[in-house]
């Protein structure tokens, strides 16, 4: 089987893209954990309950987590905010230069752990500002409101 000069520098070329955009191994579980807490591309106001539980996410060691976020989009536009898709803040901070849709879950009032409830989540459009890690995307600025 003869392999041509053409097929083995397509080969190199490949390799040399997925090594330079390789997800470092100490930034894996971050940003598992984001994507756990803040990817929700087929996410609906409904949802906000079920998906909370079945995430892991309603209690904290504190008590119920009073409001949590999904992002409606695919992994790789959220990805891109902590490059060429985000404006940098302070610190580590990226804010999206395209608003995304987003649905909000917000703790009932009276819920207290471990029965953390949510109602229907509210559904909006905004800005989102993210905590990146050497590009990847590890945090959901939850306090940073940009309509």
């Amino acid at each position: 089987m003869e392999i041509h000069q053409s097929a083995v520098i397509l080969l190199m070329l490949l390799c040399v893209s997925f090594s330079t955009h390789a997800q470092p191994a100490q930034i894996k579980p971050r940003y598992q954990k984001f994507l756990n807490q803040h990817f929700g591309p087929d996410m609906s106001e409904q949802k906000c309950d079920s998906e909370m539980r079945k995430r892991g996410i309603t209690g904290t060691e504190n008590g119920c987590k009073d409001v949590n976020t999904f992002i409606q989009a695919n992994s790789n536009n959220i990805k891109a905010v902590c490059g060429r898709g985000g404006t940098p803040q302070d610190g580590n901070l990226f804010k999206s230069n395209q608003p995304f849709p987003v649905i909000s879950c917000t703790l009932q009032s009276g819920s207290r752990p471990p029965n953390c409830k949510y109602g229907n989540g509210k559904k909006s459009t905004r800005y989102v500002v993210l905590g990146c890690e050497q590009g990847w995307p590890v945090h959901y600025d939850e306090g940073k409101l940009n309509l």
